[in-house]
């Protein structure tokens, strides 16, 4: 037994060395080498079809690992949402819903690429080193070259013809020929199958990877429209008040005279436009007489008594004094009742400039949030249009937090004045 492996080493290592000495030779151009122009072609399809499948395989493999942790980012995000989300608002119990449908589908997503695409493709690239056929095939081309080169030289340099020696090199030769030609013959056939098999399997594999892609993002597509119809419908909830927590100063005071200037900000909460139909009678301030009228003392004006019976005289046109009225009912020798001025009115915005506008504006703001009016005196705009402030017909009917407005093209309503910015 011993002998016997030791022979078949001293075999091996003999063939190697010979394999080696006749590349040398070749690559020297020393000797010939068995050209197969037809098989060069099919090994160099082969090798770039091999690089092909295994740029995708990588790319795709690491396509699927993406995909693992957005899912699980896009799980944790939802989740953050659902608490975000008070149970009180609209809408909280489908949202809550739609968002677990969110991971369903991505969890679908995955195993479908994983599944469907990524194993078939593994599949595909592992066929590719399997080919050791092509190897042996060209170590059994190094030999046939060899063995046809040592017969020839043995045909050569022989001095006195050898029957024997050259019957034996000759069944070598045709040995070598014969072994290298097998796997010659089958690689011609299965090289050129395996190339034309990428067309097929490329659009199995595409197609299997579009559909899912197309399935997933359609389906979410529709739940995302969902919520984002249930937060538009909060902000719309959010627009007329209904979420909104009034603020109070801890003081039971009675209702002051509806006469009175309605400029209370604390009114308004949360940067919300109020609820024009679930307004209450606002709570209202008196003003501070302007320093330039001509009255006797610099005082707050007290309003007049709810329980005085006695209503003010309206103001004489014809006063010195008119230009310039106070926001007050007060009591004078005169007998003189003054009218409201605009900029108590309208409490106009300290940063606003009231400079160079036309009559009857009185300042400009620009929309910083779209409205859509929800009442035929409203005035609706989009976000970035200019809207000239102007004056109520009637003072009175102003409403909190909203402002009577027209747009370029002559459009006039009310809108509320926190969905702009005074300019």
């Amino acid at each position: 037994m011993a002998e016997s492996r030791g022979s078949l080493l001293a075999k091996s290592v003999q063939k190697h060395a010979g394999r080696a000495k006749e590349k040398i030779l070749q690559n020297l151009g020393k000797v010939d080498r068995t050209a197969d122009e037809i098989f060069d072609e099919h090994l160099q399809n082969f090798t770039k079809q091999q690089n092909a499948a295994n740029r995708l395989q990588k790319e795709f493999s690491n396509y699927i690992r993406c995909i693992r942790a957005t899912q699980a980012a896009s799980k944790t995000l939802l989740e953050a949402i659902g608490e975000v989300y008070e149970s009180q608002w609209t809408g909280h119990d489908q949202l809550y819903i739609l968002t677990q449908s969110v991971d369903v589908l991505w969890q679908d997503f995955s195993h479908k690429l994983a599944d469907q695409v990524l194993l078939p493709l593994n599949t595909y690239q592992s066929q590719f080193p399997e080919m050791r056929k092509i190897d042996k095939r060209g170590r059994k081309l190094v030999d046939y070259d060899s063995q046809r080169h040592s017969f020839q030289a043995l045909q050569t340099n022989m001095k006195k013809r050898d029957d024997v020696k050259i019957g034996k090199g000759r069944e070598q030769l045709e040995e070598a020929k014969r072994t290298y030609e097998i796997l010659n013959s089958e690689l011609h056939d299965e090289l050129p199958a395996l190339f034309d098999s990428r067309v097929l399997f490329l659009v199995t594999n595409l197609q299997t990877l579009f559909n899912a892609e197309h399935t997933f993002h359609s389906q979410s597509s529709k739940i995302f429209n969902e919520l984002e119809d249930i937060v538009d419908k909060l902000a719309t909830d959010s627009q007329r008040g209904s979420y909104s927590v009034k603020k109070t100063n801890g003081t039971n005071s009675l209702p002051r005279p509806k006469s009175l200037l309605k400029d209370s900000p604390e009114l308004i909460i949360n940067n919300l436009p109020p609820s024009r139909a679930n307004d209450e009678e606002p709570e209202l301030f008196p003003s501070v007489p302007d320093s330039n009228a001509n009255t006797a003392s610099n005082d707050l004006v007290s309003p007049v008594s709810p329980t005085n019976s006695s209503s003010p005289e309206p103001a004489s046109p014809d006063l010195p004094d008119s230009k310039d009225p106070i926001n007050t009912c007060a009591a004078s020798d005169t007998n003189k009742s003054p009218t409201k001025k605009v900029e108590e009115v309208y409490d106009i915005p300290v940063e606003a400039s009231t400079e160079h506008l036309p009559p009857g504006v009185l300042y400009r703001v620009k929309a910083t949030y779209k409205y859509t009016r929800e009442d035929v005196d409203e005035l609706s705009f989009d976000v970035g249009e200019i809207v000239s402030v102007v004056e109520y017909d009637d003072p009175d009917e102003q409403e909190e937090g909203w402002l009577m407005g027209m747009k370029e093209n002559g459009e006039k309503g009310m809108f509320p004045a926190n969905f702009t910015r005074p300019l």
